[in-house]
């Protein structure tokens, strides 16, 4: 620590870009525990929320037993798991403990650092700015966990599509959002000749699409979609199955309908694959810095590999570790498509329509 507080001014920039993909890699990690949580059905054993005094789990006898009546109080127990013991109950607890208390970790690392840095007045007002909005962020993610979580202590045991669905965008906004502040940092300036502008906006398109792809995947994991039509490429023995649209009114179908949200996401995935696909083409003789043609070739590895990560997910019914990983490879796509998007960007004199200085 005595190190960095003496750190040079031009090596302050990389110390702090440091911790923010070190915060990364923190909610990557959160983003794959937080699938594990959903796929084991642990993450309603916790129904009550303390997110200032309840850091110590359960301890005496007493205490786990009081944990395991309030759990029974609530529709998984009652619907899902009559049977459970409060051996059972301990091993879904653990698991949710995990998930909540990462999540806290993860804002005491934000917030330590944050503090030094101000502190030693390594960050001015507008590298504030741009940091500030990671607690604020940090913050609404973990309301919005707790939302998610009650959505599954009413009538039935499973948390609605919907807020989980936010709740999974939200983590990649947010890790979005302090990869690209933490690249501005790390890699300020122009790896070499800036690309032909089409591409730095087709590469903001693949980096939205495969966002969008990302909350289609939300809906199908809050609906366990995953678990019907488990072939590829047809889905009940055809390429457009005739159970799409089922639901009144039309647009229903492509946030609650099964077969529409499951076609949907295929559909979004196998688009996003495309079009990486012909930008590595169309790219790779474009006379691209060294440091963009590695990110676009990273790009389209991590696009073919989610792709066949998801397909073999469907066809072996959504086993936890495949499934765990295929949730991770989505962070890692999302991750290549904002550092390709990173390194494409257009010059700011031509986002502006003027020719850049100089």
């Amino acid at each position: 620590m005595e190190f960095e507080a003496q750190a040079p001014a031009a090596e302050r920039p990389k110390v702090i870009a440091a911790w923010l993909l070190a915060l990364c890699a923190m909610v990557f990690a959160m983003v794959v525990l937080g699938g594990v949580t959903r796929l084991t059905h642990a993450g309603l054993s916790m129904v009550e929320w303390k997110p200032v005094t309840a850091w110590l789990p359960p301890l005496a006898e007493a205490e786990w037993q009081e944990a395991f009546r309030n759990y029974r109080r609530f529709p998984e127990y009652k619907d899902l798991n009559p049977d459970m013991t409060l051996s059972g109950f301990k091993s879904i607890f653990w698991l949710e403990y995990a998930h909540r208390l990462w999540g806290r970790l993860i804002g005491v690392a934000f917030l330590v650092p944050f503090a030094f840095f101000v502190v030693r007045g390594w960050v001015d007002r507008r590298l504030a700015a741009k940091l500030i909005p990671v607690f604020v962020l940090g913050a609404f993610q973990g309301l919005l966990g707790w939302y998610m979580v009650q959505s599954g202590l009413v009538d039935r045991p499973d948390v609605s599509q919907y807020r989980l669905t936010a709740h999974l965008g939200a983590a990649f906004v947010i890790y979005g959002y302090m990869l690209w502040v933490a690249l501005g940092l790390l890699l300020p300036g122009p790896a070499g000749r800036r690309p032909p502008a089409a591409f730095g906006r087709f590469a903001y398109l693949v980096a939205g699409s495969v966002l969008v792809t990302v909350l289609s995947g939300g809906l199908v994991a809050g609906l366990d979609a995953g678990f019907a039509y488990n072939t590829f490429p047809l889905m009940d023995g055809e390429l457009v199955p005739a159970a799409l649209f089922a639901m009144d009114p039309f647009l229903v179908n492509f946030f609650e309908d099964i077969a529409t949200v499951q076609f949907t996401h295929r559909l979004f995935a196998l688009l996003v694959l495309a079009a990486v696909g012909v930008f590595w083409l169309r790219a790779r003789n474009a006379g691209l810095a060294p440091r963009g043609r590695v990110a676009l070739d990273v790009l389209a590895v991590t696009a073919a590999g989610q792709v066949a990560l998801g397909i073999s997910t469907l066809l072996l019914v959504v086993p936890v570790p495949l499934a765990a990983a295929h949730q991770g490879g989505a962070l890692a796509l999302f991750t290549a498509a904002l550092w390709t998007a990173y390194e494409l960007r257009p010059a700011a004199g031509r986002r502006k329509g003027r020719r850049p200085a100089g």
